[in-house]
């Protein structure tokens, strides 16, 4: 079958089928410099949304535990994942030989002036920066961004420049959302505010941790489908 059959035999799926949102959603042209983000959680919300990674839906993962609340929006930057790459460099900038990957898609924290009221929906993203967090022996970086064209925020090009006191609230929602209060010992750490450099590092690493992964998931379903269709 000619590529040009197969293309638009998927425009044709595409009207009637939901892609996957992890799968199915490209990162973007113009990553790390841009990328596409997938929203799971914005500020209002009181329960923590995550994706299914079988179906694709969003499901609730837990009520938040406590009165704080995460600043941002967040979610996560579709066909990622954090694994060897991911682990490799956290333990480089660490010094730790114990830390493995997550096994999750990279996740990304956006920031906005503006009011977005639900998630379950894809935005466009600048990277300015991240958080370097280890969560029970995990690398769970957290990539800061700022939410394209926003006009407030938009010159925001590095996580220096964003006021200490909103990169103070985002840390100490990471640093308690997983803990009791009065732990002594907390789950999360989060060895370094990094910027926007080491953030690109992290999303091309997550890349091709996914390829490893996963390999060329576009590719595999052609053939799937057209073994289907012969």
């Amino acid at each position: 079958m000619s590529d040009e059959k197969l293309k638009h035999l998927w425009k044709m799926m595409d009207l009637r089928f939901t892609s996957h949102p992890w799968h199915g959603i490209s990162y973007g042209e113009d990553v790390p410099d841009e990328v596409t983000v997938f929203v799971e959680v914005v500020p209002t919300d009181t329960v923590k949304y995550e994706i299914d990674k079988e179906t694709g839906y969003l499901k609730v993962d837990r009520p938040q535990k406590y009165s704080n609340y995460l600043p941002a929006l967040y979610g996560f930057i579709p066909q990622t994942y954090c694994w060897e790459g991911v682990a490799d460099l956290c333990r480089l900038k660490t010094g730790r030989t114990d830390i493995i990957g997550d096994g999750d898609p990279l996740d990304i924290c956006i920031l906005t002036e503006r009011n977005i009221s639900h998630g379950n929906l894809i935005v466009k993203a600048i990277p300015i920066g991240g958080f370097r967090m280890i969560d029970n022996g995990e690398a769970d970086d957290k990539i800061i961004a700022i939410l394209k064209n926003d006009e407030v925020y938009q010159h925001w090009r590095d996580v220096q420049l964003v006021p200490e006191t909103l990169i103070a609230r985002l840390k100490h929602y990471f640093l308690t959302y997983k803990d009791m209060p009065g732990k002594l010992h907390r789950r999360c750490e989060i060895t370094e505010v990094y910027g926007r450099e080491e953030a690109h590092s992290v999303i091309r690493k997550s890349i091709e941790d996914y390829q490893k992964k996963f390999g060329d998931v576009a590719g595999k379903l052609n053939q799937a489908f057209i073994d289907a269709i012969e």
